[in-house]
């Protein structure tokens, strides 16, 4: 938007596979008003495309969810196989202003190393339980990832471990753990951090996390777009992208593997 800001009517085209993001969503619904939307297909394209990649991407994916998307321009609201889908954590958000007193609250944390351009982000999730609950639910409260080096993505953490009145942090002990307590500590020293042991695959741990959503027990307090998105595009067998990661440690030490210990919001410290 910042590039369309100098004459009468400015204007921008942008060409992409239609994903099922917020903003192409977005786009969507606005056309007729100012968008116009124009949809193609891999078989319009034909005379621009070479034959041999024609037959191949044809054979791949045509007669599939995938190929409704990838060749027919298509807009799918779920991936097929995905371990969340959207009116799944639709059906659970709510209200910013309905967030009750958390007698727990973690933040867990999936590092990056690196703070170059293509790197991983470093996925930081706060997550508690509500004290009004009889039933234990989680409410997600807040996505604090971002790209940095070690020290920027530290900070971060000290800063959400202040304004959410944690209890812990929790890291993954064969990913890094001690490298990320020493950052964690280079910051604030008395931020408790708990290293946690993967001893089983991304998936396995997603499983029951997954299936506590369609108990309707995971709750988002607001909206968190990017985090959603990984939610729910990831297959397993795909790469875990980062804040999928970290909101399956929250959701696990909460709901899972958590310890029913009375938070610091509830203590009044």
């Amino acid at each position: 938007m910042l590039g369309l800001r100098l004459g009468s009517k400015p204007q921008v085209v942008a060409t992409t596979t239609p994903r099922p993001t917020p903003l192409i969503k977005d786009l969507v619904k606005r056309s007729g008003i100012d968008v116009a939307l124009t949809r193609g297909s891999t078989f319009e394209n034909q005379p621009n495309l070479a034959e041999a990649f024609l037959n191949t991407v044809v054979r791949k994916y045509e007669g599939t969810r995938l190929g409704r998307q990838e060749l027919n321009a298509e807009i799918l609201e779920d991936v097929e196989g995905a371990m969340w889908t959207r009116d799944i954590i639709e059906r659970n958000r709510v209200a910013k202003d309905s967030e009750g007193q958390m007698r727990r609250v973690v933040i867990a944390v999936d590092p990056s190393v690196s703070a170059e351009a293509d790197a991983d982000e470093c996925g930081i999730v706060v997550a508690g339980i509500d004290i009004r609950e009889k039933r234990p639910h989680a409410y997600v409260l807040a996505d604090w990832s971002l790209r940095g080096r070690p020290e920027e993505w530290a900070k971060k953490v000290a800063m959400a471990y202040d304004y959410h009145l944690a209890d812990v942090v929790i890291a993954e002990k064969n990913n890094g753990g001690e490298m990320i307590a020493q950052t964690i500590h280079a910051k604030n020293s008395e931020i408790p951090v708990r290293l946690v042991h993967a001893s089983r695959g991304k998936q396995t741990r997603a499983e029951p996390v997954s299936a506590l959503y369609e108990q309707d027990r995971v709750h988002h307090v607001g909206f968190f777009p990017v985090l959603e998105d990984q939610m729910a595009s990831w297959v397993p067998g795909d790469t875990s992208p980062d804040r999928m990661d970290a909101l399956v440690w929250a959701i696990s030490a909460l709901l899972i593997g958590g310890s029913p210990s009375v938070g610091r919001l509830a203590r009044g410290d």
